[in-house]
């Protein structure tokens, strides 16, 4: 009787084990299958965007502090795409829908153009926000390594600020000589020079695949609760 009674135990035990395995199987494959295919943005996504954005801007804001030394302008297109790829890494866990990266893009442009960044940042900010949205929805918005790749050329707003130096290069320096002094307008058109813009683009998309790393190996749980394994 009481082998019988253990029997018993066990199939029930083993019957519970399996249909929990079931439960975890079908919550884990709902969150696949409806990651990416929720259409249109709601309040909340909107309300994450800002707070995102808000968190990205800050820290790269801070970063920038550095540009009053003329040999961190150029660096950072390294400094600014690693430490704000930590942010944006785990924003990614709140993107399920197309638009909530090319609008952070948008917010980017606009306050780099009217913080005297120059306009060209209104044109690549919401370029590489696109581009960067476009490459998640190719990954059904749970793709990590797609995640990894949309903040490398996300990263890659930053050369908006470095334009002016290159494509006006006269009125720019004037400008550094009346703010900045003419030994600081030397030096730093001597690290930028004409031909600079494409290392720099390339600079911003490979620190900025750093960053993301960097990010996703921070919120790597997170990643895993959202499904983006």
């Amino acid at each position: 009787m009481e082998l019988e009674n253990t029997n018993g135990l066990m199939a029930i035990a083993r019957h519970g084990i399996k249909m929990l395995a079931i439960r975890n199987l079908r919550e884990r494959t709902l969150i696949l299958n409806t990651k990416g295919v929720k259409q249109g943005l709601k309040p909340k996504d909107l309300i994450n965007v800002g707070i995102f954005s808000a968190i990205y801007i800050i820290i790269v804001m801070a970063a920038a502090m550095l540009g009053y030394i003329p040999i961190f302008i150029p660096l950072l297109v390294v400094i600014c795409p690693i430490v704000g790829g930590i942010p944006y890494m785990l924003y990614m866990t709140k993107v399920h829908c197309f638009g909530m990266v090319t609008i952070m893009g948008i917010i980017m442009g606009v306050l780099m153009g009217l913080g005297g960044m120059g306009l060209y940042a209104l044109i690549t900010g919401p370029l590489f926000g696109l581009l960067a949205d476009l490459v998640l929805k190719s990954g059904g918005y749970h793709s990590p390594k797609k995640a990894v790749l949309s903040h490398g050329i996300f990263s890659m707003w930053l050369i908006g600020n470095y334009i002016p130096i290159v494509i006006n290069r006269a009125s720019y320096f004037d400008g550094l000589v009346q703010g900045y002094g003419q030994a600081y307008a030397e030096t730093l058109m001597g690290y930028i020079p004409d031909w600079s813009l494409v290392v720099l683009l390339a600079g911003a998309f490979v620190f900025g695949i750093v960053g993301a790393l960097l990010g996703k190996a921070i919120f790597h749980k997170h990643f895993e609760r959202a499904g983006i394994v």
